[in-house]
């Protein structure tokens, strides 16, 4: 807008302060317009509060919904450790505790919800149900360096059972490779190396072992890692 424009813009509004003429004017055409116009001004107003409401009724909602997820899979997963896998799954019959497959149904889209299936997952592959393990446990996803890096070595474990060694040796390499750390990290190379071993890629099982012996020298997995690498070395001629 060039600089005349402008000014006389200014001067335009500073006539309408000034004036109490020009000020009833000025708010009697909003007034006019306002009349004219009532239904647009009230569903534009309508809809803003319509979504301000569906924001705080989904919050509340999502809220409320993560308390009862979380309430009811404490006890599924108790089952799952003292290995009453159909009850963790299924539920124990009764009133007061869903199994998993009914928690995920429920409330899959909470974070309870979620973890569910990593319980599921560890439940089908414990009953021999290697396929449903699978299933379950890609369905799972986390950000915590814990649980999803056993996610992927359990998935890895699910297709050693099925024979599948490509899609193992995949899993464990994930596994090792998520925020690798001193704790878990040598025991998922230890499963890669072995899966490489059975899969007849020595050299990658020896890589594997070494990563262990290098980067996790404090691991109790090193000692066994040393032998390793020494037998599958004798076997490949170097």
């Amino acid at each position: 807008m060039a600089a005349k424009d402008k000014t006389k813009e200014q001067t335009e509004s500073l006539d309408i302060l000034e004036s109490a003429e020009a000020l009833q004017e000025k708010i009697g055409r909003t007034e006019s317009f306002a009349r004219d116009n009532q239904n647009l001004i009230l569903g534009v107003v309508g809809g803003i509060l319509a979504i301000v409401g569906v924001v705080f009724l989904w919050n509340w909602y999502s809220e409320s919904n993560e308390k009862e997820a979380q309430a009811e899979l404490f006890p599924a997963i108790f089952y799952v450790e003292k290995d009453s896998l159909t009850k963790a799954l299924s539920g124990d019959g009764g009133t007061t505790t869903l199994g998993l497959l009914q928690i995920i149904d429920q409330y899959g889209s909470t974070n309870s919800g979620n973890t569910a299936k990593f319980y599921a997952g560890l439940a089908f592959l414990k009953q021999g149900n290697f396929d449903e393990a699978i299933k379950h446990l890609k369905d799972f996803s986390s950000s915590d360096y814990l649980i999803q890096g056993r996610a992927y070595s359990l998935l890895g474990d699910a297709y050693m059972e099925k024979e599948a060694l490509g899609d193992a040796i995949t899993y464990y390499r994930k596994a090792a490779d998520y925020k690798p750390n001193e704790f878990f990290s040598p025991t998922y190379l230890s499963k890669l190396a072995l899966a490489q071993e059975l899969n007849k890629d020595l050299e990658g099982a020896i890589k594997s072992y070494k990563e262990i012996v290098e980067k996790y020298d404090k691991s109790s997995e090193v000692s066994v890692a040393e032998k390793m690498i020494a037998k599958l070395e004798a076997q490949s001629g170097k």
